[in-house]
């Protein structure tokens, strides 16, 4: 059988690519954790035989030796191959869009039986299998293994390109459209395309207007619920990721990905008018209207224009006078977030920005420039408040 081919997903729920983790076994990504309490756990289940295994080892030799050498039923439309028949018929159905399995309560269609069993357990409100960890619960033991991994750390599936690690097979099959260039989903009305269908869909909101996702606290709107989550975050102060070399935490993973380059120098994107390196997309995107004096963001009540949409979000709430932002201590509001920082620090007394020639702090940064103007004989704007 030729190298390079893929293991039966439904075979097991940890490997998708035995020959690419055996090479990288020695030491990278493939490391068997020595917590005890992972130890504990036989997590490592085939599911051709049930048969569970305590280590990866011991797991990838069992898949090899008794399973891998019995793939004899090929894929004729991608070439892929199946060590029973059942599960090549169940494949078959990924290409002709089958689903012959249906729910009789939702009317939902499937490709097999067990996923049908799956789903059907989302009706009864079971979820039997539950974490010894953190107690959470859910409804098959497939998705108990992956959540268990953000206990761990593991993330046992790998990219052979870019040798990036995933938590579950899914991901990684995402993931590796990327590498292929390949953007398959197009958009029917204005022709931009994507790689995934899940990017199209929450494209096509869009042009549609749709913000189904709306903030009880100050009833802002969103496309996509991921976004309402991170924007809650504003309110409550919620920071989950944190930055391991400085200890600064932010609302979602990208600013924190993007904060890392502050430690590490790395400025992936230039721009092609006047060269200059910018650590995130956004930020290059955001530069080039300097450029260009686009300013796409128009106010529909009084027609200024922006060239960042957060700058017209705030412009918004002069007109509104809506101010989400409100002070835990006195409970003074602010239409801008930033606003509500540097009020906090009248109640801390903190001054982080200080003078470098006389020594004098102040609350912020504008405050710390006006002052500036003092040292080179210049009158500041505004007096320290």
């Amino acid at each position: 059988m030729q190298d390079g081919y893929h293991m039966d997903t439904s075979h097991t729920t940890l490997i998708n690519d035995i020959e690419t983790i055996k090479k990288t076994r020695p030491g990278e990504a493939f490391i068997e954790q020595e917590d005890p309490i992972e130890r504990n756990i036989a997590e490592y289940r085939c599911e051709v035989c049930m048969k569970t295994f305590s280590s990866q080892n011991e797991f990838f030799t069992h898949q090899e030796e008794i399973h891998e050498r019995n793939k004899s039923f090929h894929c004729e439309i991608c070439g892929k191959w199946f060590s029973q028949n059942s599960h090549l018929v169940v494949h078959v159905r990924s290409h002709t869009g089958e689903k012959p399995f249906h729910c009789e309560i939702c009317e939902k269609n499937f490709v097999s039986s067990s996923s049908l069993t799956k789903h059907q357990v989302l009706h009864t409100g079971d979820k039997p299998f539950h974490c010894e960890i953190c107690g959470k619960s859910f409804t098959n033991n497939s998705n108990l293994v992956v959540h268990k991994r953000s206990h761990t750390g593991e993330k046992p599936f790998r990219c052979g390109i870019c040798k990036k690690s995933f938590v579950d097979n899914s991901n990684l099959t995402k993931h590796k459209i990327i590498h292929t260039g390949a953007r398959p989903y197009s958009c029917d009305v204005c022709g931009l395309s994507f790689v995934y269908n899940t990017n199209l869909k929450t494209h096509k909101i869009i042009h549609g207007g749709e913000k189904p996702f709306r903030c009880e606290v100050c009833g802002t709107s969103f496309t996509k619920n991921s976004n309402l989550i991170i924007h809650i975050r504003s309110h409550t102060g919620e920071k989950p990721f944190c930055c391991e070399t400085c200890g600064k935490s932010f609302v979602d993973n990208s600013s924190l990905t993007k904060h890392k380059r502050i430690h590490t120098g790395e400025k992936p994107c230039r721009c092609e008018i006047c060269g200059r390196y910018f650590a995130c997309n956004s930020i290059l995107t955001k530069h080039r209207r300097v450029h260009s004096g686009e300013k796409p963001y128009s106010c529909e009540i009084c027609g200024k224009s922006f060239s960042q949409n957060s700058n017209l979000v705030i412009h918004k709430r002069s007109h509104t006078g809506e101010k989400p932002y409100n002070c835990e201590i006195c409970r003074k509001s602010f239409s801008v977030k930033s606003h509500l920082v540097i009020h906090r620090r009248k109640h801390t007394g903190e001054k982080p920005y200080t003078c470098c020639i006389c020594g004098e702090s102040f609350v912020s940064s504008s405050n710390l420039s006006r002052h500036k103007q003092i040292h080179v004989g210049r009158k500041p704007f505004d007096s320290e408040t």
